[in-house]
C-alpha cells in the first residue's frame, strides 16, 4: 500500500462510488464494513437501536461526509463528519488544505481527568465539613476506586478530592465536592456517576449534611484539548484581497467575538459546526461537548470567543482550547457499527488522539468561517452548496440537480420559487 495521504485532489467533484473507492484504497478494512456506510440500508440495525434507547420505532440518518487534507501533529487523517448543514465539510477541508502547506495543525491534551460532583446541603459548619473531608480523603479515594477495579487495574481511577463553597440565592450554604477521576479512554460518565452515588452515605456521615446531587460535570476543565495553526499570510490571498489584508481582517473578526457576546455566540457555533459532526460520527455525546464548550467560554463572567487569532511576523496564528471529554470505549462508540467504522477510518487508538483531532477540526472550521466573513461574506460559498438542497426541494430529478444548481448560483437567486420556475421552463422546451 502506498503511503497514506489525506490530500485527495478534487474529492468533492467525484461520484459517491469514486469517493468510496478512494477511501477504501486508503485503509485495510473489509468490504462488509464499508457497506455500513455505502448502502441504502446502511448504519444502525433496528435491533441494536432498540437496545440503545427507549421506545424505538426506527432510525434517523444524517449525511456522512469525509473531510480531507488534514495534517495533525505530522500525521494525515481523513475525518468522517455526520452533518446536515451544507458547506461544513467543504470549509473544514479547504482550510486544512491551506494549513497543510505550512505543516498543518499542532495539538495537545491535558489528560483524561473527569470531575464528579456531590453537592452537600444542611450543613451546620461548612468549613468544619471541609476539614473532615480532607482528613478522610485517602479513605474516600480508596473507597471510590473499589467501585471500579477494572479501571484501576488499567491505570485509571480516583485521583483527588477538591471542594468549593457555594451559597444559594436564599442564603443557604452548599458544599460542592469534586471527585477527580482518571477515566482513561472512556468518556467516563457512568464510571464517575457510580462512584459519587456509592460514596454518598459516607459523605453524609462524615459531614452531617445531605447530598442532593451526584453526577459528573460537563465543564471538564481538567480535560482540555488545544489546537494551534500558523499560516504565512501569503497563503491566505484571495481574489480582491491580499494575504496580509485577509489575515488582519480575520484577527479583527476574532477580536470582535472576544468583546461582543452576541457575535461570540455565532462565532462559537461555527466552531461547533466542525466539532459536533465528528462527535456524532464517533458515537460520542455532542450535547455534553456543547455544554462544556459554552460554559468554558464564559468563565470570566462574559461569554467570549473560544479562539484566538493574531497576526505576528508575517503569519496568522490561531488557537482553540476547550473541554473535550470524548471516549473510544463504552457507550455508542462500541454499540453503533458506523461509529466503530469511523474510528477505524481515522486510525484512532486513544481518546486523547480523538480529542486533539476534533479540536483541530473545530479550529479549521472557525478559520473558514471568519475568512469568508471577513472577505467575500458567508453567503457566497454557503449558498452555492445550499442550492443543491433547494433544487431537491423544488422537485428536481437526479439528472436535473446539477444544471439547476449552477443556474441559480450564476443568477445569485437561490430560492425554491426560482428553482420551480426554472424547472417549469425546462419542461416546456
Amino acid at each position: 500500500m502506498e503511503k497514506f495521504t489525506s490530500r485527495i485532489v478534487q474529492f468533492y467533484n467525484k461520484s459517491i462510488e469514486e469517493r468510496l473507492q478512494l477511501v477504501k484504497n486508503s485503509f485495510e478494512i473489509e468490504e462488509a464494513e464499508f457497506e455500513k456506510i455505502s448502502t441504502e440500508t446502511q448504519g444502525l440495525p433496528l435491533e441494536v437501536a432498540d437496545r440503545m434507547v427507549e421506545n424505538v420505532v426506527g432510525t434517523f440518518q444524517l449525511p456522512l461526509g469525509i473531510a480531507t487534507n488534514f495534517t495533525i501533529n505530522d500525521k494525515d487523517y481523513l475525518i468522517p463528519m455526520a452533518v446536515e448543514e451544507p458547506s461544513v465539510v467543504a470549509a473544514a477541508s479547504n482550510m486544512a488544505r491551506i494549513a497543510r502547506k505550512s505543516g498543518g495543525f499542532r495539538t495537545s491534551y491535558t489528560g483524561s481527568l473527569m470531575i464528579a460532583q456531590m453537592h452537600v446541603l444542611e450543613l451546620e459548619d461548612t468549613e468544619g465539613a471541609k476539614e473532615k473531608i480532607r482528613e478522610a480523603k485517602p479513605r474516600l479515594l480508596e473507597m471510590a476506586n473499589s467501585f471500579d477495579k477494572t479501571l484501576v487495574r488499567l491505570g485509571g481511577g480516583a485521583r483527588d478530592i477538591e471542594m468549593r463553597s457555594l451559597q444559594l440565592r436564599d442564603g443557604q450554604n452548599v458544599l460542592a465536592i469534586h471527585l477527580i477521576v482518571d477515566v482513561l479512554d472512556a468518556m467516563g460518565a457512568n464510571t464517575v456517576n457510580t462512584m459519587t452515588e456509592k460514596l454518598t452515605p459516607e459523605i453524609e456521615q462524615i459531614t452531617g449534611g445531605k447530598v442532593l446531587l451526584r453526577i459528573l460535570s460537563n465543564l471538564a476543565s481538567y480535560r482540555l484539548a488545544k489546537a494551534q495553526v500558523s499560516i504565512p499570510v501569503e497563503h491566505l490571498e484571495t481574489e480582491g484581497f491580499s494575504g496580509e489584508e485577509v489575515a488582519k481582517r480575520m484577527a479583527l473578526a476574532n477580536e470582535i467575538a472576544i468583546v461582543d457576546p452576541y457575535r461570540a455566540a455565532t462565532h462559537n457555533k461555527g466552531i461547533m459546526n466542525g466539532i459536533d459532526p465528528v462527535i456524532v460520527a464517533t458515537g460520542n455525546d455532542w450535547r455534553a461537548i456543547e455544554a462544556g464548550a459554552h460554559a468554558y467560554a464564559v468563565q470570566d463572567g462574559q461569554y467570549r470567543a473560544l479562539t484566538e487569532w493574531v497576526v505576528e511576523d508575517g503569519r496568522l496564528h490561531g488557537t482553540l482550547e476547550l473541554p473535550m471529554a470524548v471516549g473510544i470505549v463504552g457507550g455508542a462508540t462500541k454499540t453503533h457499527p458506523t461509529a466503530q467504522l469511523c474510528l477505524k477510518l481515522m486510525g484512532i487508538e486513544t481518546s486523547s488522539e480523538l480529542a486533539q483531532l476534533i479540536a483541530a477540526v473545530g479550529l479549521s472550521q472557525n478559520m473558514g468561517a471568519i475568512k469568508a466573513l471577513a472577505t467575500e461574506g458567508i453567503q457566497r460559498g454557503h449558498m452555492a452548496l445550499h442550492a443543491r438542497n433547494i433544487a431537491v426541494q423544488a422537485g428536481a430529478r437526479k439528472d436535473q440537480i446539477d444544471w439547476l444548481t449552477q443556474q441559480m448560483v450564476s443568477e445569485k437567486d437561490v430560492h425554491v420559487d426560482r428553482a420551480t420556475e426554472l424547472l417549469k421552463q425546462a419542461e416546456k422546451k
